[in-house]
């Protein structure tokens, strides 16, 4: 299913929803958090660097935009009992959450399969499929707090189809897409909505690591695409369960 990017959002329109992005310093995930905090939601900035945390959050309070809440987590070694302190901490301090946006990821390395580094596979399936797995795990009980949640897991074409020489990162993304089919199953009768997103092309530092001779003028910036996520978050969007979808170009 396509999604337009060109949703305009108003002032307040995600007014005291609670939402939390991972990989929210840079790049999509950044552009997400604008977007959002200027809608109105509270957001929980995840992501393992907390200088670029720091700037991020001064970019949204100098913009004006509702104040978001720094969390400094690096998905690669966090264990379980980091996954039960956020789930605390969100209870605690806002006793709900409506929404959770899978973003962080890493592209790990395109090559084939007979020669990838056996170290980095592991790395980029933990940050990719795993933490995604045990974050949504501790924070279903917070979600469920919510009149209406929504989780959305950023995809990727190549986790829809396969490609040579993508490795970890797609087979990491086909994960994603069984996960949250399976996850959009068990909770089809809760308030807990669950699908996957492919944002397209986006001006992004990954994509340009994986198409380096690309003319990057010609690719969207992460900000062209980002009120799509404010839509899909927000009551005037349809509650869609288990559905694939994908942000136009």
């Amino acid at each position: 299913m396509i999604v337009s990017r060109d949703h305009i959002f108003k002032d307040g329109e995600l007014k005291d929803k609670v939402i939390l992005v991972t990989g929210a310093n840079r790049g999509f995930g950044l552009a997400i958090t604008m977007d959002l905090s200027k809608a109105g939601a509270t957001v929980i900035m995840l992501g393992r660097d907390l200088g670029s945390l720091e700037y991020a959050y001064d970019a949204v309070v100098d913009a004006g935009y509702n104040e978001p809440i720094l969390y400094p987590l690096d998905l690669e070694g966090a264990t379980p009992e980091n996954y039960q302190e956020l789930q605390d901490n969100v209870l605690e301090k806002f006793d709900k959450l409506d929404g959770l946006i899978h973003n962080a990821a890493i592209l790990g390395a395109q090559m084939p399969i007979e020669q990838y580094d056996i170290k980095l596979w592991y790395s980029t399936l933990q940050i990719n499929l795993s933490a995604p797995f045990m974050l949504t795990q501790f924070l279903i009980p917070v979600l469920v707090k919510s009149e209406d949640a929504r989780i959305l897991f950023l995809s990727s074409s190549v986790g829809r189809e396969a490609r040579a020489y993508w490795g970890a990162y797609s087979v990491s993304k086909f994960g994603i897409e069984g996960f949250a089919k399976t996850l959009s199953e068990e909770l089809e009768k809760t308030n807990i909505s669950v699908n996957t997103v492919d944002p397209g092309k986006l001006r992004t530092e990954m994509r340009r690591t994986a198409y380096p001779a690309e003319d990057s003028s010609t690719v969207p910036m992460p900000e062209e695409k980002s009120a799509a996520i404010v839509y899909l978050l927000s009551n005037l969007s349809p509650k869609m369960n288990g559905e694939q979808l994908t942000i136009a170009d």
